[in-house]
């Protein structure tokens, strides 16, 4: 049974199914296929805290389904920007998981993460799979992965 690694940007995954389908990403589904067949490693979302109700009420419902949740603060700009970037953080857990897994999984559709993937291919020999929106995924993170798993319709919650 092959090993497997999760990780999932859950603020790219959250506005890329809501921009392209007006609906909210299935994890359990996402979970199920992920880790079918394979025995999970490691699996982290990464999340902004901003400490409300129904946000940690999500965070809880994604540590059900066997993920750590790690957080970051939401920090408001003086200029009315927000900030909360996981890039770094998910790009250092990857790349400690590759040396132990066999399967890295990233759900993003984030282009920052292509060289990502290619070092821990190249340098770990770890398969890569990335799970995104197709219209809303940058073409060198598909092109950088072994595999691209389209988030459509079976990964989406409710119906249209």
């Amino acid at each position: 049974m092959k090993k497997v690694s999760l990780f999932v940007d859950v603020q790219n995954i959250y506005y890329t199914t809501r921009d392209a389908y007006g609906r909210s990403f299935d994890y359990n589904r996402f979970w199920a296929q992920a880790t079918a067949g394979r025995e999970v490693v490691q699996a982290c979302a990464y999340a902004i805290g901003r400490g409300d109700e129904k946000q940690m009420q999500f965070q809880n419902i994604l540590r059900a389904i066997g993920f750590e949740v790690k957080l970051k603060p939401y920090i408001q700009r003086s200029d009315g920007s927000a900030k909360g970037d996981w890039d770094v953080g998910i790009t250092l857990d990857v790349i400690e998981a590759a040396a132990s897994t066999d399967i890295i999984v990233l759900a993003s559709g984030d282009g920052d993460f292509d060289q990502l993937l290619l070092r821990a291919y190249q340098r770990y020999g770890v398969e890569t799979e990335v799970y995104g929106v197709p219209r809303l995924t940058a073409n060198s993170l598909i092109n950088a992965a072994t595999r691209f798993v389209p988030i459509e319709e079976a990964l989406l919650l409710g119906k249209r």
